[in-house]
């Protein structure tokens, strides 16, 4: 199975990027002469093996471990780590250390850092207020300037964005990409959009085929691990790694797609290949035919991977409890019966169904509804650390501190929102969408119509709507001519759909606090729309669903 997703059809030429990483690291292990044992942390392992293949890392005599709580086995005298810069690791590693003196090993360490990616959503950002890591943004955003050219047009929203944008106009000052050396910029537009200026979307339970994935068996790093039975492989107690990427052509195919019609996609597959077995073994073939039928039988692995994948996420979204938590949601982003949504909540929190759960709806209630009723919001609290544990105080406290959840104190303008977007899209067709609605069932994710609207005819016809989500808002033309301001910039900013002599335009979108993998599928859709004359790239600080993002705030975080 694949493990690295090809890049040879990429609208930006991303390979050289991933050479340039490659090189970069084989640079610092050459470094350290002989063999060597490389730490990684397990968060970023995955990350490289795109990157540098084992195959690479073994020809430069390097032994590969992940860090963890146990002392590194290895008979290399020479040990570098490689992780994330946060305090427990410094403990681990420091652990690793005092491990070895005691035994009486002679070694060599060293420690490299890549940059956090707890960022705008999660703790530091949303509770804290610690803006630090968006410096990281602004210089990966800068370094790919260098490669591609200075990309003329900016759009920000959001807080976090909004500082992002501001970094980058300080980084060109300092060390300028010149745009006459480099000639025409390959992006033409970035758009930067704050997690926390549409909390809505991640709330809700993702319906597309990778994105239920997600909910359910989370994709880490472009794979899921399950047992191995339910791949058809009989190794008690085994876990086998799922790679989930373009290079496997039945996934790229499917992964967009709403889980409903996946499950119809497979099935036709599986009888089309039934009737041609029946035909070849019932009628003579001629040798091109035989050739068609073997060439087909080569996809059998992909569809048998794809057909176990597809029932074992069929036993999760058959249950009523799921299907009910669907309603709910529908039920809270339309603004509709808001007692039948509290009584929902209350039967979880008896039912003592997963904590995580009851969060997300709660939080789905309080961002559409500006906070919850006075009497709600005490009750529900009160009912939370009851059900829950005491300590769970934390959780509330780092939720409320974000604004995710808290008590009604302005009147809410999602209905005002959700109008003027068009967010609610009665009887959308999944089979044959026309709307990114499908990727909710009839819900259009507010984060991709803001990007809709930016790529169209920017964000001015819109800045109404913009004023009424979180945080400031900014479009900018660069490169000669600069603003922070929107209204200092010209009308004729520019249409993304104007092709350039005959060519699609290229849109940069950055998530800064994450994205889900519903609202990547939107992105496709849009771009692969007849009429549209722009490519997407997509960046984001981490991949993320409702689950996750509460989960950053449970426990003594704050």
């Amino acid at each position: 199975m694949a493990q690295i997703p090809n890049l040879d059809n990429a609208p930006l030429n991303l390979t050289s990027l991933r050479e340039q990483s490659q090189k970069e690291l084989l640079n610092i292990l050459k470094n350290f002469r002989g063999k060597k044992c490389l730490v990684l942390d397990p968060k970023l392992a995955g990350s490289l093996s795109l990157v540098v293949p084992t195959s690479v890392l073994k020809e430069q005599g390097v032994e590969l471990r992940h860090l963890s709580t146990e002392p590194v086995q290895t008979e290399c005298t020479r040990i570098i780590y490689l992780v994330r810069s946060h305090l427990s690791f410094m403990k681990l590693i420091s652990s690793h250390i005092q491990h070895d003196i005691s035994k009486g090993l002679q070694r060599e360490y060293s420690v490299y850092f890549a940059p956090r990616r707890t960022v705008a959503c999660e703790k530091e950002f949303q509770v804290d207020g610690d803006a630090s890591t968006l410096w990281h943004i602004a210089k990966a955003i800068h370094k790919l300037e260098f490669s591609f050219g200075l990309i003329p047009n900016v759009r920000a929203k959001g807080r976090a964005s909004v500082r992002v944008a501001d970094l980058l106009s300080h980084m060109q000052g300092e060390e300028p990409v010149n745009s006459s050396d480099m000639g025409a910029a390959e992006i033409n537009t970035l758009i930067l959009l704050d997690r926390e200026v549409d909390m809505v979307t991640p709330m809700c339970s993702q319906l597309t085929y990778e994105g239920l994935l997600d909910e359910f068996l989370r994709i880490n790093n472009g794979s899921v691990e399950l047992d191995a039975s339910i791949m058809g492989v009989q190794q008690e107690g085994k876990k086998v790694k799922v790679p989930l990427n373009s290079s496997d052509k039945l996934f790229k195919e499917t992964r967009d797609l709403n889980f409903e019609v996946v499950v119809q996609v497979l099935r036709q597959k599986a009888t089309s290949m039934k009737q041609d077995y029946t035909e070849m073994t019932t009628t003579s073939q001629t040798v091109s035919e035989l050739k068609d039928f073997v060439k087909k039988l080569n996809s059998l692995p992909e569809m048998t991977r794809h057909i176990n994948l597809a029932q074992h996420l069929s036993t999760f979204t058959s249950k009523p409890s799921f299907l009910g938590q669907l309603d709910i949601e529908h039920t809270i982003v339309e603004g509709q019966s808001y007692d039948i949504c509290f009584e929902y909540i209350e039967e979880l929190i008896h039912k003592q169904e997963p904590i995580i759960n009851v969060l997300r709806l709660l939080v789905l209630f309080s961002i559409t509804n500006s906070g919850l009723p006075k009497k709600n919001y005490d009750y529900f609290r009160r009912e939370l650390l009851h059900s829950y544990g005491f300590e769970h105080m934390a959780t509330l406290n780092n939720l409320e501190k974000a604004g995710l959840f808290k008590k009604q104190d302005t009147k809410t303008n999602w209905p005002t929102i959700k109008r003027a977007l068009q967010l609610i899209v009665d009887d959308t067709d999944t089979a044959n969408p026309n709307d990114i609605a499908y990727v909710f069932s009839g819900y259009a994710p507010l984060s991709i119509r803001l990007i809709q609207h930016a790529v169209r005819s920017g964000w001015r016809p819109i800045e109404e709507i913009l004023k009424l989500l979180p945080g400031p808002h900014l479009e900018s033309k660069r490169g000669g001519y600069s603003s922070s301001s929107i209204d200092a910039i010209p009308s004729t900013l520019g249409n993304v759909d104007k092709v350039a002599h005959g060519q699609r335009s290229l849109v940069l979108v950055v998530f800064i606090g994450g994205v889900t993998f519903a609202e990547i599928s939107a992105l496709r859709f849009l771009s692969s729309q007849e009429g549209m004359a722009y490519d997407l790239i997509i960046g984001t600080t981490k991949m993320v669903n409702g689950h996750s993002l509460v989960e950053t705030f449970l426990g003594n975080l704050g």
